[in-house]
């Protein structure tokens, strides 16, 4: 696996992550919305942290496992941008721009873990 600097998940999850930390601080300064904030938070800063600990996995299942936790994480933070969207807490255009990162990230992830259940070795 390439290190992080050279990975397009690694730099695609921690963009998305960043993008997640703004919407927590807008979503507590401006909205005054508490719970689901934690959770998108919790959820979309996870991503690329089980990312990071893939590339850096002990093995080859280790990375898949990591691989396949972040998938999970990135399918749930998709459920909370639907959920900000639904009650209004964020427009339209700001929940399709999320989600569009959101389904690249799960795409992304979905062909990793794809490629090394084949025993494939991957390079992203």
């Amino acid at each position: 696996m390439k290190e992080t600097k050279d990975n397009i998940i690694a730099q695609k999850s921690m963009a998305f992550s960043i993008r997640i930390v703004k919407l927590y601080k807008f979503l507590k300064e401006n909205k005054r919305e508490d719970c689901i904030s934690k959770q998108i938070f919790r959820s979309g800063t996870s991503i690329g942290a089980n990312v990071r600990e893939a590339i850096r996995g002990q093995s080859k299942a280790d990375f898949r496992a990591k691989m396949s936790i972040s998938l999970k994480e990135a399918s749930e933070t998709e459920y909370w941008i639907d959920l900000l969207k639904a009650t209004d807490y964020i427009s339209n255009d700001a929940a399709r721009s999320l989600q569009e990162d959101c389904v690249e990230l799960i795409k992304l992830l979905t062909a990793i873990i794809k490629k090394t259940q084949s025993g494939d070795d991957v390079h992203v």
